[in-house]
């Protein structure tokens, strides 16, 4: 592992990582071809992603596709170079808006460059072809690509925005805000104590006056993708790891081939009760981060082995979900009675596809569905070998010498930094999106949060972690070896909620992701919180801004008022307290604070955010069977991306 490398280039505000599956060698062959199946299902959903962030991202990226491997101009100068960092960009964000900020990426090089690009690429085979077609063609890409108003935002979370309209995502098609809530009012059963998650697996369109859903199904829209992954799910049946294992698959089968939403209840609910297979997947429509009204899920799939170094740690945490939740110091009335279910593990990534890649997160807690979660419980997953490839790759820079206020802080972000990251992540997932309940007769949050929904539940899952990981319960459970660890995961969350993260945001700029956005609320909300008994003080330290903690415990007390607040939000449905609280504190920017980050951020050289190449999969054939499968790790992003194009192009590229 040590002689292993973890990053191979930077570009922009990117680097690219690598990352190792450990143990992959020694597993038995039924559970390498079983990975090998499921990666292959995997990566042929990998054009759905891009069709769903926007309509003619498959064009472009074709486009660039196209360019990369047929241009026959000079290559060895600046406009060349611009565009090779735009591509590799484009590919990062599956699309022309940036996967964090969702913000459109704007090319370095002109559009007279572009022309000539196109005009020096003969043999490629460019969406239309024809002169009087391509240069019409020409136009068109000039506008999707260079036009700062065309496409503007993938999401628009603004509270004065029609957010279908001003979306540039392509879950809505010719439909209004207005229309879109109408739509999804009228269709849900109000006195379902079971409902199915309304549009999460479609496109809403209005044509000619009527509004309907185009189903996402192997007989509707994408059905040449899902057709493919459905031909490698029906040959991971064959070597899956216990019947239930093939009873989950059966069942993701049948939600493809018929688009039926109760069918993926009922994987989910399958899912769930998986806890003991070595091999475990995900795949279809899940996170709906994407969609600022919360409904439609985003293509994605991993697949994973257990990591079996770090699963006691997760199986303590969870086998203490009781504890916790009874310890919560919100309303006993929003706390479950009964903790169902909650399931934890630790794992290492196999294979990544959709919106998990190449910007995978660190953990995962699943279904999403509440009354899934409450029922029949959560399995909450830490990803290992991601986190360690991150802290690798983070060991080469100097951030923590940076922004340290002083060298006590210091030595505990080097004695404890990783070890309070994982757990946090441990106690968000398990903990943190598997407890309380809603207030009977209270809806879905995606119905009375809107888009303040995934924001508050992000908020609330963080404070659930900040609050217990002070806990005295995880010194003796022996997840910490003692109270500084558990003190520099509080300074770090202060330090990246009010100065770190800024990094990632353009000057001028404020914060448009979730995650992002529900850092900054907790951090700024107790900072006012504590201000008058100084708990947190901001201060500079040898001319540079710094925020020291002076009272860790009470502000434990700040984390846990906090939370007491946003539980209530999210059982009682509060819109207008989620909305205020998520404007006043999760968005706004100190840009003074911006630049002073920036600027000491160039002095590092780090960039804000990172990608990753994915390990490929060989099968060793003898006689028609499968007698290996080897891993490979490549080292080459570029090279990557040109083969999955090759390789896993199943839609059209023209809407």
């Amino acid at each position: 592992m040590e002689e292993f490398i973890y990053q191979t280039e930077q570009f922009a505000d990117t680097r690219i990582l690598r990352y190792k599956i450990p143990g992959f060698d020694q597993l038995e062959l039924k559970d390498k071809i079983l990975i090998y199946y499921l990666h292959e299902a995997a990566l042929s959903g990998r054009d759905i992603i891009w069709d769903q962030n926007y309509a003619y991202n498959l064009t472009v990226r074709k486009t660039l596709e196209e360019i990369l491997l047929h241009y026959n101009g000079n290559k060895d100068n600046d406009q060349y170079n611009k565009f090779l960092t735009y591509a590799k960009r484009v590919f990062v964000s599956n699309g022309i808006h940036h996967h964090y900020s969702t913000e459109k990426i704007i090319p370095g090089f002109s559009k007279d460059y572009f022309i000539e690009l196109i005009n020096n690429s003969p043999d490629a085979n460019f969406p239309l072809r024809g002169t009087e077609e391509i240069n019409d063609f020409i136009k068109f890409m000039i506008t999707i690509l260079f036009d700062p108003q065309t496409a503007e935002k993938r999401v628009n979370l603004s509270a004065d925005s029609d957010l279908a309209k001003e979306s540039a995502n392509n879950f809505y098609k010719n439909v209004s805000q207005e229309e879109v809530i109408a739509f999804y009012d009228s269709i849900r059963k109000p006195d379902d104590d079971y409902p199915i998650s309304y549009g999460l697996n479609s496109q809403l369109e209005k044509s000619n006056n009527i509004i309907k859903e185009n189903v996402w199904s192997a007989i509707g829209m994408y059905g040449p993708a899902i057709q493919e992954i459905l031909n490698w799910l029906k040959k991971a049946l064959s070597v899956a790891n216990s019947e239930l294992q093939r009873e989950i698959i059966s069942k993701l089968i049948a939600f493809y081939e018929t688009g039926d939403l109760r069918l993926f209840d009922e994987y989910n609910i399958l899912w769930v009760q998986d806890t003991i297979s070595n091999v475990d997947f995900t795949n279809g429509f899940i996170e709906v981060y994407g969609d600022p009204f919360g409904l439609k899920g985003s293509y994605q799939s991993m697949v994973s082995i257990t990591d079996n170094e770090s699963i006691e740690r997760v199986r303590k945490i969870s086998a203490k979900a009781s504890y916790f939740e009874k310890n919560m110091p919100f309303n006993p009335d929003y706390k479950k009675e009964a903790v169902t279910g909650i399931s934890a593990r630790a794992i290492h990534v196999a294979a990544l596809a959709g919106d998990n890649s190449p910007t995978p997160p660190l953990g995962v807690n699943l279904p999403n569905s509440d009354w899934i979660r409450k029922d029949h419980g959560s399995k909450s997953v830490t990803i290992t070998n991601i986190a360690l490839a991150h802290h690798q790759a983070n060991l080469q820079s100097s951030i923590a010498e940076e922004f340290a206020c002083n060298k006590e802080t210091l030595q505990w972000i080097k004695d404890y930094g990783f070890i309070s990251n994982n757990l946090h992540t441990d106690l968000h997932e398990i903990i943190g999106h598997g407890s309380g309940q809603l207030k009977p007769g209270v809806d879905d949050m995606a119905v009375t949060l809107k888009n303040y929904a995934s924001v508050i539940e992000e908020t609330r899952a963080d404070l659930i972690a900040l609050y217990f990981i002070m806990d005295s319960t995880i010194m003796e459970m022996g997840l910490l070896p003692n109270l500084s660890a558990a003190k520099t995961q509080y300074n770090q969350y202060i330090n990246n909620g009010l100065m770190l993260q800024l990094q990632r945001i353009e000057p001028g700029k404020n914060i448009e992701q979730t995650h992002m956005r529900n850092r900054q609320l907790i951090a700024a909300k107790v900072f006012e919180m504590g201000k008058d008994e100084n708990i947190i003080e901001k201060k500079a330290v040898d001319g540079k801004t710094c925020f020291v903690i002076h009272n860790y415990a009470r502000l434990r007390e700040l984390f846990g008022e906090l939370l007491m607040e946003v539980q209530r939000i999210k059982s009682e449905g509060d819109y207008n307290t989620a909305k205020n609280l998520v404007e006043n504190y999760g968005i706004e920017v100190d840009q003074e604070l911006l630049a002073e980050v920036h600027q000491r951020f160039k002095k590092l050289g780090v960039p804000p955010f990172s990608a990753f190449i994915n390990p490929v999969f060989i099968p060793v054939v003898l006689n028609d069977r499968i007698v290996d499968v080897k891993v490979e790790y490549p080292d080459d992003f570029l090279e990557q991306m040109l083969y999955y194009a090759k390789r896993y192009s199943f839609l059209p590229q023209i809407n």
